[in-house]
């Protein structure tokens, strides 16, 4: 009962005042940011999501073998236009369940919130249909898991486009409606001309908080599929630049083939994401089944926000987004005082095909990001990668060499990148394969939007 309570006062009484705040322009609430916040603000303190310390305190130690460690010296795409057109397909709005297998042979009901029912309600009214269908699907929404689920904006879904609709300020503020990229590119300030600088440091140019997403995982798909065809996307907006910024971008006319439990590849960021107070996160993905993309099954859609309240700096944290046919893992940290790093590895003089893994670590946190995993067999630049990390820490990177994806020969290579404000460097590794030329651009965000 106290758990439904909380529920309550954490999710639709704030909505009810977005609803309020958007609907009386004289009222100084209106703004987005405020009223983003109230979710947390509303609702006795969350819970922060935070690696427990070691015991007894530990220094920082290295995860490479000794004599592995080296210092190392001083392709987004377009969004797919039919998952992003905001669609009216007349069908009313109401709020409607579906149940969805699970592990362990139980069904979740899934709330599917439109645009509510036929009608004008009052906000006591809305809040009565909201309460009554959270007592209602709440324990069968989210069973006992070792995953706690990720809350959903209302309103928020693509398919039925009631994401498109609407006057809540959360949705004008970051521009859902608009579909274009991110027009802000990473590394916009390795080489500014206008630094100023204090006992060696540049004080014009300064870290920002920032959001590093770790990993996107497949955590449930239908009971009778081995694997699905995926496709859709997963992006953020913040409020540097709230135009889509892809973390996954995958079209329908060329799906990835995964198993429930497998990571789903990350194609981006395209530049860093801010974490200035709240960064929204939308995604809708779908599997493919059939020859139309009406017939096809969604696995999540939505949006749903990450703030810089209910998090702590440098923690790891995985929240799952439960959808109508499965569910999806991400995990993610708060980075303060963080700048921008762009990974760009060259490979050449390849003397045979062989298979090549690329994995990072940041800011001294133990979850390796995968950045490629897959065969090389002709002189080629690999795509680039967006990474943040807090100033005057180290960043690693390991390349895993091998000459096949079940060779007992592999062999690491692994270099540590110290986080500046503005710069590059660089690093050429010899193998019996190729040649591996990785080059990391040190930035601050860009700040020209504000």
């Amino acid at each position: 009962m106290q758990t439904l309570q909380r529920l309550r006062r954490s999710i639709f009484l704030p909505l009810l005042r977005l609803r309020s705040a958007a609907s009386s322009p004289g009222n100084p609430a209106a703004s987005s940011l405020s009223l983003l916040r109230s979710f947390t603000a509303s609702a006795p303190p969350p819970p922060r999501w935070c690696l427990p310390a070691p015991d007894p305190p530990a220094g920082r130690l290295s995860r490479f073998p000794n004599g592995c460690r080296n210092m190392a010296s001083t392709r987004g795409t377009k969004g797919n236009k039919k998952l992003a057109k905001p669609a009216d397909n007349g069908e009313g709005d109401h709020v409607r369940r579906a149940s969805v297998p699970d592990g362990d042979n139980k069904h979740a009901a899934i709330l599917l919130c439109g645009e509510g029912p036929p009608g004008e309600l009052s906000d006591d009214e809305e809040f009565a249909r909201l309460e009554a269908a959270a007592y209602r699907d709440y324990d069968c929404n989210y069973p006992a898991e070792d995953v706690d689920p990720m809350h959903i904006f209302p309103y928020s879904t693509h398919r039925d486009g009631s994401i498109y609709r609407g006057e809540y300020s959360w949705k004008k503020d970051y521009r859902v409606a608009e579909r274009n990229e991110t027009w802000i590119e990473a590394m916009m300030l390795s080489d500014p001309k206008d630094c100023m600088f204090d006992n060696g440091t540049c004080i014009m140019h300064r870290p920002r908080p920032m959001l590093q997403i770790f990993s996107v995982k497949l955590a449930k798909i239908p009971m009778d599929a081995d694997s699905v065809e995926l496709y859709g996307y997963i992006a953020t907006r913040d409020v540097l630049d709230p135009l889509l910024n892809y973390i996954v971008n995958v079209s329908r006319n060329d799906p990835i083939l995964i198993k429930q439990g497998s990571l789903i590849e990350m194609t981006g960021p395209k530049r860093g994401i801010e974490l200035c107070d709240t960064t929204l996160i939308e995604y809708d993905m779908r599997m493919k089944t059939g020859k139309q993309e009406k017939d096809d099954l969604q696995l999540i859609d939505g949006a749903s926000i990450v703030d810089d309240r209910s998090t702590d700096t440098k923690c790891l944290f995985t929240k799952r987004i439960h959808g109508d046919c499965g569910a999806v893992d991400i995990t993610v940290s708060r980075l303060d005082v963080a700048v921008e790093a762009t990974i760009e590895v060259h490979v050449s003089e390849v003397r045979s095909t062989f298979n090549l893994c690329v994995g990072c670590f940041t800011s001294g946190l133990n979850q390796e990001i995968q950045l490629f995993d897959g065969a090389i067999g002709e002189s080629r630049g690999l795509r680039r990668s967006v990474v943040a990390a807090v100033i005057d820490t180290w960043m690693d990177l390991k390349f895993k060499v091998g000459s096949g994806p079940y060779s007992n020969r592999d062999a690491e290579h692994c270099y540590s990148f110290k986080a500046i404000n503005h710069g590059w460097t660089s690093q050429l590794i010899k193998t019996e394969f190729a040649s591996i030329l990785v080059k990391v651009t040190w930035s601050t965000l860009s700040m020209s939007n504000m």
